[in-house]
């Protein structure tokens, strides 16, 4: 059984889609092949792979791409998690659904690191939840 591809999709592909496709690829990699892309992608952000180590997920080998380059690749799902990806990107089309679920930006959060790694962490565990829900078993798309 082949596995249907997953693109998430966010504008510096730092934060939220590389949390997404690490989350994706840890939950249920038998069943989906995740992939992760930004309109101007600028590199992973080292909160986002401390709040996946967390979970025992590591993302430090991730390195945040173009959407560009996924454009020859025929994606079943193509997910934007931020209002500006959605709006820049949407020539990315899916075989079966083009999704959006805009999730608050963990990278615009001020304060001190202990309060930005919490961001992350709320943001991470809405992703995970949002995940389940929709592409788990009984979600949306199965």
């Amino acid at each position: 059984m082949s596995r249907e591809k997953v693109l998430f999709v966010c504008t510096h592909n730092s934060s939220r889609s590389q949390m997404a496709e690490g989350l994706l690829r840890a939950r249920f990699g038998g069943h989906y092949a995740a992939y992760s892309a930004g309109t101007r992608p600028g590199g992973v952000n080292p909160f986002a792979v401390r709040a996946m180590a967390e979970l025992g997920i590591n993302i430090s080998g991730h390195r945040s791409e173009h959407v560009d380059e996924y454009a020859s690749i025929p994606m079943d799902y193509v997910v934007t998690v931020c209002d500006s990806a959605r709006e820049a990107c949407p020539y990315v089309a899916a075989r079966v659904r083009n999704i959006h679920h805009r999730f608050h930006d963990p990278s615009a959060v001020d304060g001190s690191e202990t309060e930005k790694l919490d961001a992350f962490r709320e943001v991470r565990d809405q992703i995970d939840a949002w995940l389940g829900g929709v592409f788990g078993p009984g979600g949306h798309t199965g």
